[in-house]
């Protein structure tokens, strides 16, 4: 398909309109500026550094942790940007290996008495053993989320290329290259569309003829390139085998090219583009999964259906669909907090300097980074959030790069709620929803128990056993803790209609607990065993104990949200009240002798091999909880302020992530920031921002996001906290949009380190406390009722 020159420039100045990278031809005297050196033929470029919702390079990646995320929950796509050589590195969501399949070890129901008896009478290391041997998955390891594929663009007569820049527009969700090359400017626009289920690639140049280029498909995957209809290419295939599961999913990637100008014709399995003046890339994928038990989609047909209704949506059109939908979510919160010379920079050397302490605006786009992450790898409709988000480019990544429910796929969601973005925990919902169907078979074949379990991992075929080894994964609260965040969607919008579509989730994972916890001879309260406090090894020679701290912490909650929410919706009396006096039976928070709030039953904390572990599982009760808070339980906040100082700063990306929100909430701003500078570090934070685990994780980001959010405002035990840990390196600033409890948002301001205002709109009505260093002030809000709250002397009143 080739475009008139009119639609080109139609379309060209759209996307200038629209904020594409701030890209725009000159004409009429409204191109905008970056200087006048990056000027060539008509064709000019915002200067990147001054948008503080930019990431910019004055280089092309070189490393996979250097290029550019897009995507649209379904697709993502990492953008590398060399001026000659681009590469798209691209990926679909339900490209897993593997195809349905059940792990529930054949041994399991037969020597799970025994298990538990080993651990109750202290053989804990001769417990995890048989546990390892009849417990664990069989197969051992999950399915691992794999690339789909390259796209290449190849340039010809690009030489020398000068004024060369990269960026990532956040606010416009787009992915832009510019470059000079002889007397011609190159840019390069890269987006992905949620509305329409695609990722589109704009090549524009202002001197006509400009364009030369190459496009190709290259995969590690198995399947055949071929051309279609002159204008197109089809990548297809099947999935890969892993460890003894047969790959069940059919796959299909389809990319058109459209040109204003030139010709296209095809070489082999390339389609190359002659002295074009523009070329825009439209680009679908998909496979067979329907869902976790169905792989019988035909994504030959699908993708095939997609891409003649997106080949019928002009370029403009496509850009106005996607930003838009982008912008409703993106700009329901804007964060400023203060700008120095040092925000001019590069991103990646930003990242560099940030020690030296001069760059408060980078925390700030770190924090939006985390929001946009989060748009773009979990939309309705899609997979939640992985280990990576959406984005791999490794046939064997790090832990499979699935879902570990222990922290990381929580903490990928503690943005969603406070952050407004809860639209994006639907992916998570979904999955739960099937979990439950996989983890009701787990509980009665493994357990002999009713209701539905999940532990430490799952994938897209949602197996709900315990893989890889007992020290990590045998423990049964993956599924109690991924019901905290259901509990959050409601409690953040107070939609009863949502809460009783989630009740029967609720209710059959505290099910599953009301039949299999047990009496702990030693200590006499009500336990999980055989559990683990996660992947943490006690003092002898195991992790597998009964009991730990925060399994109790857990199921609190747990039993906290079934008591409310059967109150609520008006059902299960009866059953509420048997979790009421379970729930009192469950082991306390105990204080050991170093005065840290012991992990486990016993004060083993200090004799543990590893005192420094990265998880700090026995804290959830201060974050992402609040059975542990300043207020209400000082001695047990004390407790685990001394547990953080025992178990040191220094952890993994994700580890230091968590503990900035630990900090935060014990109101110590200064440690908190403290704790994110180590986080915004090379060592923890890769070139682009993504999280450095290392290697990368996503959750470091989501959890960076989140303590961000939690140093600036708190929404925890019916009130909002205003400024709780606000640090000395922000003493002016201000934050719009964020979402508190009781389905209200909330604006601050701040001046010298002091509120400055503070307003308050609740969407539904209701009762609100806020709460600013020793004062609370509580209101009552009518529907759409919004109040300014500010200080009068050391109070807070009413403007």
């Amino acid at each position: 398909m080739v475009l008139s020159r009119r639609d080109l420039l139609k379309a060209t100045a759209a996307l200038a309109a629209a904020g594409a990278g701030g890209i725009a031809f000159a004409g009429d005297g409204d191109a905008t500026r970056m200087d006048a050196s990056a000027s060539v033929d008509g064709v000019a470029i915002d200067d990147a550094s001054s948008s503080p919702l930019r990431l910019w390079y004055r280089q092309p990646a070189t490393q996979w942790v250097e290029a550019l995320p897009v995507g649209n929950g379904r697709l993502g796509a990492m953008v590398w940007g060399d001026a000659v050589h681009e590469r798209i590195q691209l990926n679909e969501a339900t490209l897993y290996a593997g195809g349905p399949y059940t792990a529930v070890n054949p041994q399991s129901r037969a020597t799970l008495a025994k298990v538990r008896e080993l651990i109750f009478a202290g053989h804990y290391a001769d417990a995890e053993r048989l546990a390892d041997d009849t417990l664990i998955s069989r197969p051992v390891k999950q399915m691992p989320y794999q690339p789909l594929a390259d796209l290449l663009i190849d340039h010809d007569r690009v030489d020398n290329t000068r004024d060369y820049q990269r960026e990532l527009d956040l606010d416009g969700a787009v992915a832009n290259t510019v470059f000079g090359t002889g007397d011609a400017r190159i840019r390069r626009t890269v987006f992905a569309s949620a509305p329409d289920g695609c990722i589109v690639v704009h090549v524009a140049c202002a001197r006509p003829g400009g364009i030369s280029l190459r496009i190709g498909i290259d995969s590690p995957q198995s399947g055949r390139v071929e051309a279609v209809d002159g204008h197109g290419l089809l990548f297809s295939g099947r999935n890969a085998d892993a460890n003894g599961i047969g790959g069940a999913l059919r796959f299909a990637l389809r990319v058109h090219v459209q040109t204003e100008g030139g010709s296209v014709h095809v070489e082999r399995d390339r389609l190359v583009v002659r002295d074009a003046d523009a070329v825009i890339l439209r680009i679908v994928s998909g496979t067979s999964h329907r869902a976790f038990d169905d792989v019988g989609g035909d994504p030959l047909r699908d993708t095939a259906t997609r891409l003649a209704a997106v080949c019928a949506i002009p370029l403009a059109r496509l850009l106005q669909r996607h930003q838009s939908d982008h912008r409703a979510l993106f700009r329901r919160v804007a964060l400023d907090l203060g700008h120095t010379a040092a925000a001019q920079g590069p991103t990646d050397e930003r990242v560099r300097e940030y020690a030296k302490g001069d760059d408060p605006s980078l925390a700030a786009l770190y924090h939006q980074y985390g929001r946009y992450l989060l748009i773009a790898s979990s939309r309705a409709g899609g997979q939640p959030a992985n280990l990576q988000g959406i984005w791999n480019d490794r046939m064997a990544p790090p832990w499979e790069s699935k879902y570990t429910l222990n922290i990381n796929t929580e903490m990928n969601y503690w943005p969603a709620e406070a952050g407004a973005l809860g639209e994006c925990v639907a992916p998570l919902e979904m999955m739960v929803r099937e979990l439950a169907v996989t983890g009701a078979d787990v509980a009665h074949r493994m357990y002999g128990a009713p209701g539905w379990v999940t532990h430490n991992n799952t994938d897209l075929w949602r197996v709900a056993t315990p893989p890889d080894g007992a020290q990590w994964a045998l423990w049964p609260m993956g599924g109690a803790w991924l019901l905290q965040q259901l509990w959050d969607r409601w409690d953040y919008g107070r939609d009863r209609a949502y809460l009783a579509s989630v009740w029967p989730l609720f209710k059959g994972a505290a099910e599953f607990f009301m039949a299999t916890l047990l009496r702990d001879p030693r200590t006499g309260a009500m336990v999980t065993n055989p559990s683990v406090s996660p992947e943490n090894r006690h003092p002898f020679g195991a992790a597998v104990c009964a009991g730990p701290s925060m399994d109790a912490q857990l199921l609190r909650d747990l039993f906290d949200h079934c008591i409310h929410a059967t109150r609520i919706l008006g059902v299960d009396g009866d059953f509420a009240g048997k979790l009421a006096a379970l729930r009192e039976q469950l082991p306390p928070h105990r204080i050991g002798k170093a005065g840290q709030l012991q992990e486990w039953q016993q004060d083993w904390d200090m004799q543990a091999p590893e005192p420094h572990h990265r998880h700090v599982s026995h804290l959830y009760a201060l974050h992402p909880s609040s059975q542990i808070n300043l207020r209400d339980t000082p001695e047990l906040a004390a407790a685990a302020r001394r547990s953080l100082e025992l178990r040191g700063d220094d952890a993994t990306g994700w580890g230091i992530a968590w503990r900035l929100n630990l900090w935060a909430r014990l109101g110590d701003g200064e440690h908190a920031y403290k704790v994110l500078a180590m986080l915004l570090t090379p060592q923890r934070t890769y070139p682009n921002l993504f999280d450095a685990h290392p290697p990368f994780q996503i959750d470091g980001n989501f959890g960076g996001t989140s303590g961000i959010t939690e140093m600036l405002m708190q929404s925890w035990g019916g009130t909002v906290f205003l400024l709780p840990a606000l640090p000395k390196a922000w003493p002016t600033g201000e934050v719009r949009g964020l979402r508190v409890r009781n389905a209200a948002s909330i604006d601050l301001a701040w001046r010298e380190g002091r509120l400055a205002k503070a307003t308050l709109h609740s969407d539904k009505g209701g009762d609100y406390a806020l709460a600013y260093r020793n004062d609370t002030m509580e209101l009552r809000l009518k529907a759409n009722e919004a109040v300014d709250v500010v200080l009068h002397g050391d109070r807070l009143v009413r403007a």
